[in-house]
């Protein structure tokens, strides 16, 4: 299996279980203040990792390390703020459409901040995917510039995938450090649960005067079936946060570039749509099914041709340098 079969696989594990964090994600929003669920959602990774890695050596990042975690926990609490607020007003897929577009802002942002080459196909695939995410909005004068496009929640969306762009970049170079999947991580949820905890503070002290008027919803918080869902959803949340980035992490180890499996997170959204239609009973038009097509079409398309130019590239290198390349490849696998 070459290594961008594997990262594909990896990639799609991912999505998967962030289709299901944002469904529960969904559901905490509605109960849970934003910077209070910003914050479990950082640290419950964290701690399970470091709980995990205990068992194991934990590697303390280096000076040099510390510049690329410490820029995307930035780029993950803004990211998460944004995306968990707009679901308060969002539906489900609306807040996923939005937050999917991050990846139409990876080759830009690698390109400016890397000098990074950008293939056309990438760029052909990307601009078809944009096509299926617009689509899949099923309405377009959400995307006009009128009144409608500058809602709050449709901006903050799109703030959402601006910022998980940004999130990527910095996994993508991140990853290459000598740190595994699990350690990066787990460095990475505790700098930003640290980064949203004066958000947490503020935010407790300015309503704790009104909640503590609330008798009514004061009781409903405190009783056992409600506290109950909290913690198994927030449980739940931080298992499937661990495992789409540990399987991002494993599949950006693997790749050439980020930009190269950026069609792929569009998945999440196909996965997303499916729970929709399961839990809220969503009819799709025509028109989104279309753009799921789409982009389905645009990601199969990109990991082939992706898979094609590893082949060429192999067979064009010396014997000795492929074996080179193949050994360093699976003992990154191995320690990983």
């Amino acid at each position: 299996m070459s290594d961008i079969t594997k990262a594909t696989t990896f990639m799609l594990l991912s999505t998967f279980s962030l289709s299901i964090s944002g469904l529960v994600a969904k559901y905490l929003s509605e109960t849970m203040p934003t910077s209070l669920l910003s914050f479990v959602r950082f640290l419950l990774p964290s701690l399970f990792l470091f709980l995990f890695l205990i068992f194991y050596k934990i590697s303390k990042p280096t000076r040099k390390m510390w510049k690329p975690l410490v820029m995307r926990a930035i780029f993950m609490v803004a990211c998460q703020w944004c995306f968990l607020t707009s679901l308060q007003t969002l539906t489900l897929i609306e807040g996923i459409v939005l937050f999917s577009t991050g990846p139409l802002f990876i080759p830009l942002l690698e390109k400016l901040i890397f000098g990074t080459k950008v293939h056309t196909t990438t760029v052909v695939c990307l601009a078809i995917t944009f096509v299926g995410v617009v689509m899949m909005a099923g309405d377009w004068s959400q995307f006009e510039f009128g009144s409608d496009f500058f809602r709050p929640a449709l901006l903050l969306g799109l703030l959402a995938g601006m910022f998980n762009s940004g999130s990527q970049v910095s996994l993508y170079r991140a990853s290459k450090t000598s740190l595994t999947p699990a350690e990066l991580n787990a460095w990475t949820f505790l700098v930003a649960a640290i980064l949203v905890l004066p958000m947490v503070l503020f935010t407790s002290i300015s309503v704790m005067p009104d909640v503590l008027e609330a008798d009514g919803a004061l009781t409903v918080l405190l009783s056992i079936d409600g506290l109950g869902w909290i913690g198994l959803g927030a449980f739940g949340l931080a298992l499937f946060t661990i495992n789409t980035q540990i399987f991002r992490s494993k599949a950006y180890k693997l790749a050439e570039s980020g930009s190269q499996l950026a069609p792929l997170i569009f998945t999440n959204m196909l996965f997303s749509a499916l729970w929709q239609g399961l839990f809220f009973d969503d009819v799709f038009s025509t028109q989104q099914i279309l753009g799921i097509n789409l982009i389905v079409v645009a990601s199969i398309t990109n990991t082939l041709l992706a898979k094609r130019q590893y082949k060429v590239k192999t067979k064009q290198l010396p014997i000795t340098t492929v074996n080179a390349l193949n050994s360093e490849a699976l003992g990154s696998v191995v320690k990983s």
